[in-house]
């Protein structure tokens, strides 16, 4: 046609079909473009788990050392009785005793807070809002002078300080990307190695120099590892897995690459790999007291004895670690007496 244009390949009349597919991809890259970063939840809409004034008795304190010493919440000053509140909307996920102590969890998503000790006034499942009472706070806190709610932020594994979900803090608490999350995640294990290499080397060495046997219980048996005792035997909520669960032994705090030694004489019954256990070991020690006694020992680095092999009291039998289910450095010992399982406290 007289006047008109020479047609380009960008100018041309696109078909229905070649439209839509134009269309489908440029959908998918918008779709494939980063979000910004949600809130976590919102500090806009949350509240303080307390009515009133708040009064901050201890802060947020976490140990530089994921098993060590630490204040892993805050400690908010508080009267007997007084409500009890979700400091940001979710679903409550656990509601009661740990340890003696009533302790509500709400999850937000990629993060949980929990309060205690508490009567808890809601049930698993139930959705709340901030600011919805789950419960009132009852005795038995840690706070020595005055009673006091724990007040925790966890996402995974990880402690947050929970003040960064208050009203007055906007924006300290955010989801991050998986680049920067491993970035960040990469830091924190480095540090955490330089401080145990500087905390935990002496430590160890006296251990394994000094040839630790403690003194013998009422039958005999001597302590397998030097270390207060950092979790009784008895039900408790799942560290790791996060379900109410019987903790079927006894655990110890000692540091990692802390010699364990046999308790008694014995022989090396097995020893293997479990996913929840880790490197596992058990002794049997035959006939004791009329009694037929084998023990356990799991979440070791690794066993320096075999199968079948016997072992004399005192002897290295293997080294703490972290290994299967573990938060940590610990020994997480067992007792089993005549086949049934028992809380080995009572046998020492």
């Amino acid at each position: 046609m007289q006047g008109s244009r020479p047609q380009t390949p960008d100018m041309r009349i696109i078909s229905w079909p070649r439209r839509l597919m134009v269309q489908t991809i440029i959908v998918v890259a918008l779709l494939a473009l980063p979000h910004p970063a949600a809130a976590d939840p919102g500090a806009s809409t949350n509240s303080w788990p307390l009515a009133g004034s708040i009064r901050v008795i201890r802060d947020f304190d976490p140990p530089e050392l994921r098993w060590g010493k630490g204040h892993r919440g805050v400690d908010l000053a508080a009267r007997i009785g007084d409500p009890v509140l979700a400091a940001a909307g979710g679903s409550v996920t656990f509601a009661g005793p740990v340890a003696g102590r009533g302790v509500v969890v709400v999850s937000h998503g990629a993060t949980r807070t929990t309060y205690e000790p508490v009567s808890t006034l809601v049930a698993v499942g139930t959705d709340v809002s901030p600011g919805t009472m789950i419960g009132r706070l009852t005795g038995g806190s840690h706070c020595r002078a005055e009673p006091c709610l724990h007040w925790g932020l966890r996402r995974g594994d990880t402690y947050l300080d929970p003040l960064g979900l208050a009203p007055r803090a906007t924006g300290q608490v955010r989801l991050v990307g998986q680049a920067e999350r491993a970035v960040a995640q990469q830091a924190a294990a480095e540090r955490a190695a330089a401080a145990y290499a500087a905390a935990d080397t002496a430590t160890v060495a006296m251990a394994t120099m000094s040839g630790f046997v403690g003194p013998t219980g009422d039958h005999g048996f001597s302590p397998p590892v030097p270390g207060g005792i950092t979790s009784a035997f008895g039900m408790r909520l799942h560290p790791v897995r996060h379900v109410w669960k019987l903790h079927d032994g006894t655990d110890f705090g000692a540091r990692c690459g802390t010699p364990i030694r046999a308790p008694y004489a014995g022989r090396v019954a097995s020893a293997y790999f479990n996913a929840g256990y880790g490197n596992r070991l058990l002794l049997d020690h035959g006939q004791v007291n009329g009694r037929q006694v084998v023990t356990g020992y799991n979440h070791a680095t690794h066993y320096v004895v075999g199968v079948g092999e016997a072992v004399g009291q005192g002897q290295v039998i293997g080294y703490v670690g972290s290994t299967g289910y573990s938060t940590g450095c610990h020994l997480h010992l067992m007792v089993w007496l005549d086949g049934g399982l028992t809380n080995p406290m009572v046998w020492w």
